[in-house]
């Protein structure tokens, strides 16, 4: 075969200019002095822990390649239908963001109350950050309350594990269960009626035997203006009754009749119950 005499000149020059700044690159950038070795092929086991390492490596790596956040107003349910099937309905005043990763879903319930009901994937759990503590399941239905640093997991169907945040302590929940933790404070596990927990569904609120400072919070949720405890021993004053989430202001003027307590409108309409018989110039409602 005859070679071209051009073609193999370029190709002499390009080498030439190739090896000029390979030379040059070594004076600039000198190579540290190589580590002498018995053997520079790997062999099978040194291979073998490669790939080890490499699996290793993937399965703790597990990437976000789509985040959305949700927001519902005062007042406002809102339902959602996930992509992977899932379905949620956030309660009013309630803020979530979900992440979808390579090997699971992932939520966080930034405030308010959501209820879950995941589409099963093995080996795509579904978590929940809530905060204090954090939520795994496969596929189940569970109703999760984030009020500021009080958090409340309630079970309807299925089984979750529940991680506090602080501690790492793990609990497994079964269907009318709930977990409720509190900062400061140890996780506690009771039966609950799950009807009740989620009938917020229907706009009805539940309280047994509810300390005010945590009915307070509540009423928060579906309140505009701001609701005050203005006497801190009032907090623990238990109220009783099934009471209707859109006509929160009727409520309010009921409490009088049923607690020891007084309910008054200040200017900037802050709502503030304080103990009965103190003179002010607000307006009572």
């Amino acid at each position: 075969m005859n070679r071209d005499p051009h073609k193999s000149k370029d190709f002499s020059q390009e080498e030439e200019a190739i090896a000029r700044v390979r030379e040059d690159l070594k004076q600039r950038f000198p190579l540290p002095p190589s580590t002498p070795a018995k053997n520079k092929r790997p062999t099978g086991k040194t291979l073998g822990l490669l790939l080890l390492a490499m699996v290793a490596g993937v399965a703790w790596v597990d990437p976000a390649y789509r985040s959305e956040h949700f927001a519902s107003q005062v007042g406002q349910r809102q339902a959602l239908q996930l992509a992977d099937g899932s379905r949620v309905l956030l309660d009013s005043s309630t803020q979530m963001t979900v992440s979808w990763h390579l090997r699971s879903r992932q939520v966080e319930l930034k405030a308010g109350q959501a209820l879950f009901e995941v589409s099963p994937r093995v080996y795509r759990p579904f978590l929940v950050d809530a905060g204090l503590v954090g939520v795994r399941v496969v596929g189940t239905r569970f109703n999760v309350s984030r009020q500021e640093q009080d958090v409340q997991v309630s079970v309807a169907e299925g089984k979750v594990t529940v991680r506090a945040a602080a501690t790492g302590l793990v609990t497994a929940l079964e269907p009318g269960q709930q977990l409720r933790l509190q900062k400061g404070q140890e996780a506690q596990v009771k039966r609950v009626d799950v009807d009740d927990v989620t009938a917020w569904q229907q706009s009805r609120l539940v309280f047994e035997s509810t300390p005010l400072e945590e009915v307070i919070g509540i009423l928060q949720r579906y309140h505009r203006q701001p609701i005050r405890l203005m006497d801190p021993r009032l907090a623990r004053l238990p109220v009783s009754g099934v009471f209707d989430s859109g006509h929160v202001d009727r409520l309010l003027a009921l409490l009088p009749g049923i607690l020891a307590l007084s309910v008054s409108t200040a200017t900037d309409g802050s709502v503030l119950i304080d103990s009965p018989g103190k003179k002010n110039n607000l307006q009572p409602r």
